[in-house]
């Protein structure tokens, strides 16, 4: 199938080095900007990519990150920086399995202004004997000078694998950020939380949050739900028999479910879509809880996107509205195994007052080619209904050709990558060129002709051991 796609013009591209250069990557400001995502200051965001399966030192999936530094031109020309446990100034040491990279945060986490980046290695060990993969999540400093080392932020117990999600937010209202933390054994999984603040010598044990028999949580993210200026976190989760959405709030000084659905998905996403001043809810590939009567989205054929609107002086108290590739304005057809929701990112794209959604698909087919993959732009209407266009690399003005297996769409960002205050977005494609995988940035306009989809690939950034690169996007 063929999703409408959005003409753009075409310019040339400069090609994008490595900086060879452990931790002191990057152009150099005289103050911190203070944008997300900014982790050297110089007032362009900046995109981390994870690649846990990534080979380090011969050490098979030890992983590491790849940090694509915006300028004026976007993501691509600016040059990147690859950080690792073999990196100088990160802790620990690169080891196979460690899967460094398996989910990647920016935020300020010790308030000098500087994006400071968090990793998880789920598949870290802490002894030397047994089998046991505790996990460890890292912080590494951002500086004006680029990155400057960090600390081992947290460590797992038994065989808890801590890490595979990763959200960040001042969740008990202290003052300093927190991390909050997925853990998946042998018989269910949990959220935990690591409290900031983050410095030499802090304590790295997590305290428990809630848990999920024989499951595991699908997906985190952090947004102000209930309007009272704190960070809550939501958790979607699933299990043989259980499945759910949580808002939670540590506000009172215990966590409470202040909102709930049995409803899951594989990605969630939190912003303004109707611009009237409260926090919205995304649900990508909306589930039914097995054991409860009712869905969001009844309809869920190639994938459903819940949006779960809010409403003042509540938590989530608006209407709900379903969106699928079968819904009016919404581009491409709905198949079984498409993916549409599977990856979810938000942004004022445009500028309107409105907060748009950006949904990966990335099992769409492209004419013949299967799993080849897209990604679509949709803005909410009057009924809270999504509409928009879409994009796929045979789209006019993106860079590639649609190819089976490129899974284009499989995670999605956005951030101010070209210092021009509108938010931009990147679309991973782990897929492309047999696993190496790549990145396109897509800028947006306020007005006039729109630039081309650039692509950001391992090869132009002279990376080596990419595997994988945009499955893991820092948001």
């Amino acid at each position: 199938m063929r999703l409408h796609t959005l003409a753009v013009t075409a310019t040339a591209v400069v090609a994008a080095v490595l900086t060879p250069v452990d931790l002191t990557a990057g152009t150099a400001a005289a103050a911190p900007a203070g944008l997300r995502g900014d982790f050297n200051g110089d007032g362009y965001a900046d995109l981390a990519v994870g690649m846990p399966n990534a080979t380090v030192d011969g050490q098979a999936k030890a992983g590491y990150v790849n940090v694509i530094w915006g300028g004026p031109d976007g993501l691509g020309t600016a040059g990147s920086a690859r950080l690792s446990q073999s990196t100088t100034g990160v802790p620990g040491t690169a080891e196979g399995g460690d899967l460094f990279g398996t989910a990647v945060s920016a935020a300020d986490l010790n308030g000098d202004g500087y994006s400071d980046l968090a990793v998880t290695a789920p598949g870290e060990r802490l002894t030397d004997t047994g089998s046991d993969r505790e996990g460890t999540a890292t912080v590494i400093w951002g500086s004006a000078s680029g990155f400057r080392g960090g600390l081992t932020a947290a460590k797992g117990q038994a065989d808890e694998r801590l890490g595979r999600l990763l959200t960040v937010g001042d969740f008990d209202r202290d003052g300093h950020q927190d991390l909050a933390l997925s853990t998946e054994g042998e018989e269910g999984g949990a959220t935990r939380l690591r409290r900031g603040p983050f410095t030499t010598g802090s304590a790295t044990d997590t305290s428990f949050v809630e848990d999920y028999d024989f499951g595991a949580a699908r997906a985190l993210i952090t947004g102000d739900f209930d309007g009272d200026g704190g960070d809550d976190l939501v958790v979607t989760y699933k299990g043989m028999e259980i499945a759910g959405t949580h808002v939670l709030s540590k506000a009172s000084g215990e966590w409470k479910r202040t909102w709930t659905t049995g409803d899951s998905g594989s990605a969630i996403a939190t912003g303004d879509f109707d611009g009237d001043g409260t926090a919205d809810l995304a649900i990508g590939q909306v589930q039914p809880n097995p054991e409860t009567d009712g869905t969001f989205c009844e309809d869920r054929l190639g994938g459903a996107v819940a949006v779960v609107y809010g409403k003042r002086d509540t938590t989530l108290g608006g209407k709900v509205a379903c969106t699928t590739q079968s819904s009016p304005y919404v581009p491409g057809t709905a198949e079984p195994e498409d993916n549409f929701g599977g990856a979810l990112a938000t942004g004022d794209l445009d500028q309107d007052g409105r907060d748009e959604l950006v949904v990966g698909v990335s099992h769409e087919a492209i004419g013949t080619e299967a799993d080849a993959g897209a990604y679509l732009w949709l803005a909410a209407g009057p009924d809270g209904s999504m509409t928009g266009v879409g994009f796929n690399q045979n789209s006019a003005g993106v860079a590639g050709t649609a190819e089976a297996g490129d899974l284009f769409g499989s995670a999605v960002a956005t951030g101010d990558y070209n210092g021009d205050r509108l938010p931009d977005m990147a679309i991973g494609a782990p897929g492309e060129n047999a696993r190496s995988g790549g990145v396109w940035f897509h800028a947006t306009r306020d007005e006039g002709a729109q630039p081309p989809v650039t692509s950001v690939t391992p090869a132009r950034l002279g990376l080596s051991g990419a595997v994988e690169h945009g499955g893991v996007l820092a948001r």
